[in-house]
Parts: structure tokens; C-alpha cells; sequence
């Protein structure tokens, strides 16, 4: 099984790690493409002020983002499992995951990044402020440049195993399974179950569906869940009590299926 994950806007503070270093990372063949984004971030937020704030999508507050990019290269690192925080991050909890389940989350789960690319949660990086929507000096879109970047590793990561993919729309853009691969995925919609004048009424969620998407990966690395095919997948899923619910799709695209819930608030 292959876990995909959105990163999270907030990032904690890396401590006293020791520094980037880009050849250490996992998916090595990403190597020139993140160097690439990652001294464009560094020219662009050491340049004029309003220039990378406005780039970066950043108030005025929020100066201290800058000064935190312009040090990338020589700033200290901790794993993207610590780095990452948020509502999805904090429902999952990785930090009180039982030993076997947090091995089980090292090896199946990455994050999408729009400085990464992709990342273990290994991987020891700084936090850093570089949405997936922006547009760099050089790089461009970042959306369009990983998508180019990523389609053949992501492929060749895959590989034959069933695939979770929760990550946002933004960055599931970066890499759409195809084929083959796309018959191994499954998507999931979070939907809130209520009674409204007597009838029962479903919608889509927004924030409360990250909390639902960690506590979704946490069950399954608990379980020690290791389907074999986007069936068993789907049935892990309903044999840890989560109701699910799935409309015959195109064959050619990923699975989508809708989760259904009736408390939206973080357990």
C-alpha cells in the first residue's frame, strides 16, 4: 500500500538537526528537480520584500516566512513526520503510534510538496513556507513543473501496490494515476450525515475532513493493514467500522469513495 498525503500550511520548528542535504532525501531521481525549486525559493525570498510576498501568497506579518526560506540551505532539519502539523497531522498523531505501526507508516506514507515534490516521513527537511500555487522565478508553476517532474517516479513508486491517495486537489494535480495504476487507487470524500426536518442529509466537508483523512491513515497503520489490491483496500476500510460508500466510475480514472460521518469533531 502507498499512502499519499497533503503537507500542512504550518510547520513546526526543526530544533538543532543537522542541514539540508538534498542527496539524502528519498526518491533520489528528484534530486536536480527539488534543487531547482528549492534555489529559486532561496533567490526569491532573499530579494525585494513585496516581490516574494507577494509571490508567496504572504501578509505583512508574515515577514519572519521569509527570512526562514532565505536560509534553507543552511538551516536545521528534522523528519517531514515532525515538520508537518495541522489538523490532518495532529488527528493522525504519528508521534503515538505503536512501533509496528509507525515502521508501516515510514514505509507506505508520502507527502506532496511544493518544494519536494514528494517526501518520506524520514526524510529530514526545515520547515519552509512554498504552496503548491505559486509561480517562481525560473521553475514556474509549481503545479505544472511537478507534474512534469513527478509522472515517472510516482509511477515507478507505485508500482502494483493498491494506492490511498487524500491528498488535496491542488496537489493531486501533480501526479494523476493512469492506467493501470489508476485502477489501484482510491480517492476518498469525507460526507457529514445529518437529520434535517426529518430527512437524512449528506454533504461535503472541508476542515473537519482532514481530521477524518488522519484518523482514516491512523486506523490502518494500527491495524496493520497491507491490502494487496484497491478491493482490499476498500474493505479494510469497512472492516475498522468506517461507512463507505462507492458509484460504479470510469475505469480509466481512480476509485472514489465517500466516507460518511456523522461527528465532525477531532477525536
Amino acid at each position: 500500500m502507498l499512502i499519499l498525503l497533503p503537507p500542512s500550511e504550518g510547520k513546526a520548528d526543526a530544533g538543532a538537526g543537522r542541514r539540508l542535504d538534498l542527496s539524502r532525501l528519498s526518491l533520489p531521481e528528484l534530486t536536480a528537480a527539488r534543487e531547482r525549486v528549492l534555489d529559486a525559493l532561496v533567490d526569491l525570498s532573499s530579494g525585494d520584500d513585496h516581490t516574494a510576498r507577494t509571490v508567496l501568497g504572504l501578509g505583512e506579518g508574515q515577514r519572519a516566512e521569509l527570512r526562514r526560506n532565505a536560509r534553507l540551505t543552511r538551516a536545521a532539519c528534522a523528519p517531514a513526520g515532525r515538520i508537518y502539523t495541522g489538523v490532518l497531522y495532529a488527528a493522525l498523531d504519528l508521534g503515538a503510534l505503536p512501533a509496528p505501526a509507525a515502521r508501516l507508516a515510514n514505509r507506505t506514507v508520502l507527502v506532496s510538496s511544493g518544494l519536494w515534490g514528494a517526501v518520506r516521513l524520514t526524510d529530514r527537511i526545515p520547515p519552509y513556507r512554498c504552496p503548491i500555487g505559486v509561480r517562481l522565478p525560473g521553475p514556474g508553476a509549481l503545479s505544472a513543473y511537478w507534474r512534469r517532474e513527478l509522472a515517472a517516479t510516482m509511477t515507478a513508486t507505485a508500482g502494483d501496490r493498491p494506492v490511498l491517495d487524500l491528498r488535496s486537489g491542488a496537489y493531486a494535480a501533480t501526479w494523476t494515476p493512469r492506467g493501470e495504476s489508476a485502477g489501484r487507487t482510491v480517492t476518498v470524500r469525507v460526507l457529514h450525515e445529518r437529520t434535517v426536518d426529518g430527512e437524512t442529509v449528506r454533504t461535503v466537508v472541508s476542515h473537519f475532513n482532514k481530521a477524518t483523512k488522519g484518523r482514516l491513515v491512523r486506523d490502518l497503520l494500527t491495524a496493520g493493514a497491507r491490502p494487496d489490491t484497491a478491493d482490499d483496500l476498500v474493505t479494510a476500510l469497512r472492516d475498522l467500522k468506517y461507512t463507505v460508500l462507492e458509484s460504479p466510475g470510469a475505469t480509466d480514472r481512480p476509485r472514489q469513495v465517500d466516507v460518511v460521518v456523522t461527528d465532525l469533531q477531532p477525536s
